[in-house]
């Protein structure tokens, strides 16, 4: 869905909403693609809003890069999720990663998980990207299944076969996320930059 310099995902794909810039007019075009109550979120750039909006910082996050192969541990099986698969990626994503993930993200990209004792254990996949470069998000792990390598044994595949195509993975992590910022450091992967992260929400219209 796009407004002059305001685009943002059909709310089904993911809950982003982006500018070209700081001084985009926003007013006429924020009311056509966000529904009352509704809030999206901004990577970096946030625009100037109308009175009956609330925008806020959500979290300090970190963009963070691969640019060698990561050693690919031991394990069970990866396999790739299909729509076969998705009430699984559903339960497990609203569990560890809620926000963030909807009902057609799927459609956005590759998606891989291991499954343990006929559960999703922990998955991986792919989102927002470029001909160079491609986003790696959704890395979580079930609770039950936790400290098991499961998480740095996905992301280390991913990772590799996107290198393998020419592609840089990166990602974004909540900085207060030590123990995911921990395993990703340890894995290969370098910060490249501080990002900022804001929650847009429009405001109910109030009673006269």
């Amino acid at each position: 869905m796009r407004s002059g310099n305001l685009a943002r995902f059909p709310a089904s794909y993911a809950p982003f909403l982006g500018v070209a810039n700081a001084d985009v007019d926003v007013s006429s075009g924020l009311e056509q693609m966000v529904f009352a109550e509704e809030t999206v979120y901004l990577l970096g750039v946030a625009p100037r809003i109308p009175p009956s909006w609330s925008l806020r910082i959500d979290q300090p996050l970190a963009q963070m890069v691969c640019t060698s192969p990561i050693p690919l541990v031991d394990g069970p099986d990866i396999i790739e999720l299909t729509q076969a698969h998705r009430d699984d990626v559903l339960t497990l994503t609203a569990l560890v990663y809620p926000h963030f993930f909807r009902a057609r993200t799927m459609e956005l990209g590759r998606y891989f998980g291991i499954y343990e004792s006929g559960r999703l254990a922990a998955m991986i996949g792919e989102r927002l990207g470029s001909a160079s470069a491609q986003e790696l998000s959704a890395i979580c792990t079930h609770p039950d299944f936790t400290g098991r390598g499961y998480a740095r044994r996905l992301l280390a595949m991913l990772s590799n076969d996107n290198l393998q195509r020419g592609r840089t993975p990166f990602l974004h992590v909540g900085k207060h996320n030590t123990r995911a910022v921990t395993l990703y450091l340890k894995a290969g992967y370098e910060q490249r930059r501080d990002i900022e992260f804001w929650a847009l929400t429009r405001l109910p219209m109030q009673e006269a």
